[in-house]
């Protein structure tokens, strides 16, 4: 294309994110001197940018609606959704250059930010290297959202990441459990799966959707309790970074160590090497440092490769020459040979689990990863494992209250992934009636509201409703709390994934001063 004779000057203007007392000085004196005003709109919509900056606008000044000719990614266009988008800025394009090349001034408004996830920017990289331009900055939807939300995003050395909706649920729920805090863009359509990501990645407690950010009908809800019907796509999920302030300074409890060099020694890359590397599945106890094993804390220390669920990985100090692999927390056989593949390779591996990696743990997974793969004639015959020995959650409970765990017991998973419920239930029975006191993991998720009640309910009809039972929440941790009740006064509604749950016996006691334990002795 040959170059104007005229030329007109060419601004993306950022409008903010709804409320019109957001816009700053600067957009809003363009705004008013423009010649031509331009503005996105979806299929059968108002325009938003329009709406916000109504009261700036110029009576009779020249107006440009540019209509998107697509909202979903369903579309007959032969290039497909992209193909019709890419024709489509090819004609805004075209329509804004025939005002430049007449020497106009041409604002195009832009909600947000013109250069974050905006249509802005297709016209500008088609236009910009052809017409002087400049780009006025806006207040972002995020940063309206964060507002909103009204808790600090991140801390310190936290990392935020800004995510789009649309990724697939694997890989977002990857990348939400490998960072501190994240901003979900993109919604609509996408919650369903936005909202199992935030599942899988163990932060859906702390996520909140907020809509329509500081316009007008703003909602701002936990993330849980949103109807997936009626998401909007201009609506965004926040997830703060976790709260950890331990001094007036904003600082975790544990800020030392985690910005501290690490003192482990530097690897000796000049000395032999066997050929296949050793995968350690390293239980890292229930949360307090203070009850890591000194052969849990060795081992980490000194492999190649960490892998697991992103909270445990994040309790390994980075040092140079390691390299983190973090994920969601459903994706266990995936992650097994994501452990198994460096090992064969000649690296070290620690694979990390909460509590006891052999309980309810990663050294299961590992050795069903392994066995898969054997069959599937993919290798790893060679990489020996090895599992390093945690405190389990349910003893750091029972230690919590006294020694509830004190006679004969059993662990017991109340997930029904692997198993179904009828197994559950038979063995919940026969354990509660052979006086066996039973500890409960995982009694509750989002796709399992009603297990709690069903197991309360089956144990009540099998010794009655005079058990002790002790609920510990977050053993360890920050929000540490224990109640200790009875089968039939124990409140399902309170129990949740952040609890362990343990039935005495018959003879379990509870002292005056509230403390549990069971005897060993029977009769």
């Amino acid at each position: 294309m040959s170059a104007p004779t005229s030329t007109g000057r060419f601004y993306g203007v950022g409008i903010g994110p709804g409320d019109p007392e957001l816009i700053t000085l600067k957009a809003a004196r363009l705004i008013r001197d423009a010649d031509v005003i331009a503005y996105h709109s979806g299929v059968g919509k108002q325009s938003m940018a329009r709406g916000i900056a109504a009261d700036l606008i110029p009576e009779g000044v020249l107006e440009e609606e540019l209509r998107s000719p697509v909202t979903t990614g369903m579309t007959d266009h032969p290039g497909g959704y992209y193909g019709a988008l890419a024709e489509f800025y090819d004609e805004c394009s075209a329509r804004l250059e025939a005002h430049l090349s007449r020497g106009r001034t041409v604002v195009v408004l832009a909600v947000g930010d013109p250069l974050f996830f905006g249509s802005f920017m297709y016209v500008h990289d088609r236009l910009s290297p052809r017409y002087p331009t400049e780009v006025v900055p806006g207040v972002t939807a995020m940063s309206a959202a964060t507002a909103a939300v009204a808790t600090g995003l991140c801390r310190h050395e936290d990392t935020l990441t800004v995510l789009p909706g649309t990724l697939p649920v694997p890989e977002l729920a990857r990348r939400l459990a490998d960072t501190d805090a994240a901003v979900i863009m993109k919604l609509g359509r996408t919650f369903a799966g936005v909202r199992e990501a935030l599942r899988q990645a163990g932060v859906l407690d702390r996520a909140v959707y907020v809509e329509r950010a500081s316009g007008t009908g703003e909602v701002v809800v936990p993330a849980a309790d949103v109807d997936e019907g009626r998401v909007p796509y201009m609506s965004i999920v926040v997830v703060p970074g976790a709260d950890l302030r331990d001094d007036a300074a904003g600082r975790a409890a544990d800020f030392a160590r985690i910005t501290a060099a690490h003192e482990a020694p530097t690897p000796d890359d000049s000395a032999p090497r066997d050929t296949t590397g050793t995968v350690h599945v390293v239980g890292l106890g229930p949360g307090p440092d203070r009850w890591l094993t000194p052969e849990a804390s060795e081992v980490p220390a000194r492999v190649d490769h960490v892998v697991g669920y992103a909270p445990y990985v994040a309790r390994v100090p980075q040092r140079e020459g390691l390299t983190r692999h973090a994920s969601g927390n459903t994706v266990e056989l995936d992650r097994g040979r994501l452990a198994l593949d460096p090992a064969e390779g000649g690296d070290d591996v620690a694979i990390v689990s909460g509590g006891d990696a052999g309980v309810f743990g990663m050294a299961t997974a590992i050795f069903e990863s392994r066995e898969s793969a054997l069959a599937d004639d993919a290798g790893y015959a060679d990489v020996p494992v090895r599992v390093v020995p945690g405190v389990t959650a349910a003893h750091a409970a029972s230690a919590l209250v006294g020694a509830v765990l004190g006679g004969d017991h059993a662990l017991v998973n109340l997930s029904d992934n692997l198993k179904p419920w009828q197994v559950l239930a038979d063995r919940l029975t026969a354990l509660a009636t052979n006086d066996i006191s039973v500890a409960l993991y995982n009694p509750r998720s989002a796709s399992r509201p009603d297990t709690p009640g069903r197991a309360r309910d089956l144990l009540v009809e099998a010794v009655g409703p005079t058990r002790v039972v002790v609920v510990a929440r977050h053993v360890g941790r920050d929000r540490e709390s224990v109640v200790v009740t009875t089968l039939g006064e124990l409140d399902v509604d309170s129990v949740d994934m952040g609890c362990l749950v343990v039935i005495g016996a018959s003879t379990t006691r509870v002292t005056d001063d509230g403390r549990v334990w069971t005897p060993r002795s029977v009769g």
